[in-house]
């Protein structure tokens, strides 16, 4: 893979995944993120496991040859449902990743709605673990509702709290402590999982993910284990990004607003 140089102006509201504009989904309190219907839990049960876990582990396998450090540190935690927050780096392998790191638990990633905005793939999208985030106030009733279904389930909840894709970044973006605000509310064990990168000999990105966890908080008011929490998941993402062994890649160079006008 050729090194490659990308610019950016806003850290935290740019994306570089590539995908285009699709149509606008609306989310409310109307909207099913549990489906209790027997056909419906036969056929997400043959999507899930059948065909998209082997195809995960086969992916991450081929192309990144990739490599998990420190997944013991889940086991003893699968029982009551955890939290696991990663960097946000890869398409499609970030929808992968968390399904190889909780296996044989389930795991259930909170994504934009554009996610299942395509025609038709609703459905497909929410077999293959995806809780789109409310677009209605209304909306978090059902969506809060459905996270609590799925932990209680002892499913694993994944979290990109950088919100946009840059392909291959290897530093860590900051993200809003509001990110932790259901485990600090229910107290559930927060996982860090971080996405690092190596050159092979011929010169192909390989993949390195390290767990890190599990963090908690003792702060009495949620506000205050929000904050907590969030800091201990940042520090420990980047202690594991910011290091030599870390290959850039796609260089990422921030321009002036001056700059970017020109």
């Amino acid at each position: 893979m050729k090194k490659k140089t990308v610019y950016y102006t806003d850290e935290l509201k740019e994306d570089f995944a590539g995908v285009g504009k699709r149509r606008e989904m609306k989310i409310d309190e109307n909207f099913k993120y549990i489906k209790n219907n027997i056909f419906y839990m036969a056929a997400a049960f043959i999507v899930y496991r059948i065909f998209m876990t082997p195809f995960a582990f086969l992916f991450c396998k081929i192309k990144f040859g990739m490599k998990v450090v420190g997944a013991e540190k889940i086991k003893p935690f699968k029982k009551g449902g955890l939290y696991l927050y990663g960097n946000h780096t890869q398409i499609p392998a970030d929808g992968f990743i968390p399904n190889i790191i909780t296996f044989p638990q389930s795991a259930h990633v909170i994504v934009s709605p554009d996610n299942i905005a395509l025609r038709g793939t609703k459905n497909l999208m929410i077999m293959l673990g995806a809780i789109p985030t409310p677009t209605t106030l209304k909306g978090f009733s059902a969506f809060e509702k459905a996270l609590d279904t799925h932990l209680s389930q002892n499913r694993a909840v994944i979290v990109y709290p950088e919100a946009h894709i840059w392909p291959y970044y290897t530093g860590i973006r900051h993200f809003p402590s509001t990110s932790f605000r259901y485990p600090a509310k229910d107290s559930r064990p927060v996982f860090a999982f971080t996405v690092t990168y190596r050159r092979s000999k011929r010169g192909k990105p390989r993949i390195v993910v390290y767990i890190d966890g599990p963090f908690a908080s003792g702060a009495k008011s949620v506000r205050e284990r929000e904050k907590e929490l969030c800091g201990a998941v940042y520090d420990a993402m980047c202690r594991r990004a910011y290091t030599e062994e870390n290959y850039s890649f796609i260089e990422y160079i921030k321009k002036s607003r001056e700059e970017a006008g020109t």
